[in-house]
């Protein structure tokens, strides 16, 4: 009797075993739709662009992008929480919708992780501390020693409440004791021009969103929060070759979620054509327009990083009693 018991439920799990290898072998077997909360035209939605075209060429299926911007990344997260959870629709979310957006949100009592496994990563960019070409401030001990001087006086940009530009204020006003203003932007182009022309003294920015402004001449990189210079930008000195808290680095990584209860060998086979696909030397170059860093992580490893992220941004929004409800 144990023998026909053991042997049954052999026979099940090979079954249900065999049922997951074919659907992953299968997959994908039809359109795949890619939702993400930014706008087309947006560095993340040029990356999902470039990526899309490269899986439908390797599935020979087409990969449809869907753009849903706004309400704070929900818009996107809703329409993908409908889907069922069988591979045929993901997500692009940055880390901060998925480290940050509970802690911003409290009321909603949503948690990212609870609802969305991480599948795919795609990149991570790095930012730069951006100051007007005529600015008095060289470098970061600079900005600090202005700050030191001011309290509350010195205002700072960034592309709305709760974004990295935001947090990673958040982070060197905690680091070294400053206390500046906040000037939260709806259009990122206006922030930088308003950074150019001096209106706002300084702001973190990515290449992407601060290279036409830099290339005219009216805007400076005194310092990229990172540990390491960026290839892309070899003179800017780090943060804390600039004078800056050695400890601060500030960046977002971009990754694919999938609905909870997609089958195992789907998320696999979809991390792995990801993986391939980011290694793609037209991709690698079009993200060393960006200063883009190419990630290759597994699902376990963005979760962690995801959990490292939310740790700091969870502090420093109790810190900053930062809310968007």
């Amino acid at each position: 009797m144990n023998f026909s018991r053991a042997l049954l439920a052999g026979v099940l799990a090979f079954t249900a075993a065999s049922g997951v290898l074919a659907q992953s072998g299968d997959y994908p077997s039809k359109p795949v739709t890619l939702v993400t909360p930014f706008a087309a035209g947006s560095g993340p939605d040029a990356v999902l662009r470039l990526v899309s075209d490269k899986l439908s060429r390797l599935w020979n299926q087409r990969v449809v992008i869907d753009n849903r911007p706004g309400g704070g990344g929900f818009i996107a997260i809703d329409q993908a929480r409908r889907a069922a959870p069988d591979g045929y629709t993901l997500l692009q979310l940055d880390s901060e919708h998925v480290a940050a957006l509970p802690h911003l949100y409290k009321s909603r009592n949503f948690v990212t992780l609870q609802h969305f496994d991480p599948v795919a990563s795609l990149f991570r960019t790095p930012f730069f501390v951006a100051v007007g070409t005529d600015s008095k401030w060289k470098n970061m001990s600079d900005l600090i020693a202005a700050a030191k001087a001011n309290p509350d006086g010195i205002v700072y940009g960034s592309w709305g409440v709760g974004s990295p530009g935001h947090l990673g204020a958040q982070q060197l006003e905690a680091l070294t004791g400053i206390r500046m203003r906040h000037a939260p932007y709806r259009e990122v182009s206006q922030l930088y021009s308003n950074v150019g022309t001096g209106e706002v003294p300084w702001a973190f920015a990515s290449i992407p969103s601060s290279q036409g402004i830099y290339k005219a001449g009216k805007l400076r990189y005194i310092a990229v929060a990172a540990a390491r210079r960026i290839p892309q930008m070899p003179e800017v000195p780090t943060m804390a070759e600039a004078g800056g808290p050695a400890s601060l680095e500030v960046n977002s990584f971009v990754s694919l979620l999938a609905p909870k209860g997609v089958p195992a060998a789907i998320k696999a086979k979809i991390n792995a054509d990801v993986a391939k696909v980011i290694a793609d030397p037209e991709i690698r170059a079009r993200f060393d327009t960006f200063a883009f860093e190419p990630l290759a992580w597994s699902p376990e490893e963005i979760e962690r990083n995801a959990e490292a992220k939310s740790k700091v941004y969870g502090e420093l929004v109790r810190r900053g009693n930062i809310s968007l409800e």
